[in-house]
């Protein structure tokens, strides 16, 4: 499984959102790998209730390439406000 830590919660608890299968999982902060901040996507692997998670750097680059392109893409588009300035 693919997630991103979304947000903090009250409590030291680490929000982890995992897109494909639409759910969270909240883990203590403390459990994640060194390094971990909000954005940050992991690979995660579930055996008998307990999660394995590493850290996915790569992902976190392709989603943030992604974003760059999006974003470069609908400045490109725009033509600036339809409305005459004074």
């Amino acid at each position: 499984m693919k997630g991103y830590l979304d947000r903090m919660e009250d409590g030291g608890k680490a929000v982890i959102l995992l897109e494909e299968q639409g759910f969270e999982i909240i883990v203590p902060f403390k459990e994640l790998p060194h390094g971990s901040a909000i954005g940050s996507w992991f690979r995660i692997y579930e055996e008998d209730g307990d999660f394995s998670i590493l850290l996915d750097e790569a992902e976190r680059q392709h989603k943030e390439q992604l974003a760059d392109e999006l974003t470069g893409n609908l400045r490109m588009k725009s033509s600036g406000s339809k409305y005459k300035r004074d």
